[in-house]
């Protein structure tokens, strides 16, 4: 089974798959010097609430199917809290709470009225993935339909 029929299974596009080059250059087996594991990054915390058990003996996390499960069903839920690729990319990066924050403190609704109070790394994120899916599927990343 490919990643990107992972992802589908869960309704995302294949091709945000491309995520895990952003995040782990495609490397099942990096960490991250905060905790995150595998090809997709997830933290420890993370992982457990999709189901995953990184205190498991190998952390499954390092698992690539389990961790593009994980992190294709994490971006699904992600896109239908904010209803946006750009604001689900950039709570995957700088959290779910963070992002929800932010919003209700501008009265905003896309990624562009929070960015400048975004992180550094999350404001780069965001625009880094984005291009990373055009270049590597030839497709604009913001015309993606929502999951199903």
């Amino acid at each position: 089974r490919s990643l990107k029929q992972v992802f589908q299974r869960h309704g995302v596009p294949g091709a945000w798959v491309w995520i895990a080059e952003v995040e782990s250059s495609m490397n099942p087996a990096a960490r991250s010097p905060a905790g995150a594991v595998g090809l997709f990054q997830l933290m420890p915390a993370t992982a457990r609430h999709l189901g995953l058990r990184p205190d498991a003996r190998p952390d499954e996390r390092l698992d690539p199917l389990k961790n593009a499960d994980a992190a294709a069903r994490y971006l699904r839920h992600l896109h239908r809290r904010f209803r946006s690729w750009p604001l689900a990319l950039a709570a995957y990066n700088g959290g779910e709470g963070r992002v929800g924050k932010l919003l209700r403190e501008t009265g905003g609704s896309d990624f562009e009225a929070i960015r400048d109070r975004l992180p550094l790394e999350t404001r780069m994120y965001v625009p880094r993935v984005m291009e990373t899916v055009r270049l590597r599927e030839g497709v604009d990343p913001a015309a993606l339909p929502p999951p199903d």
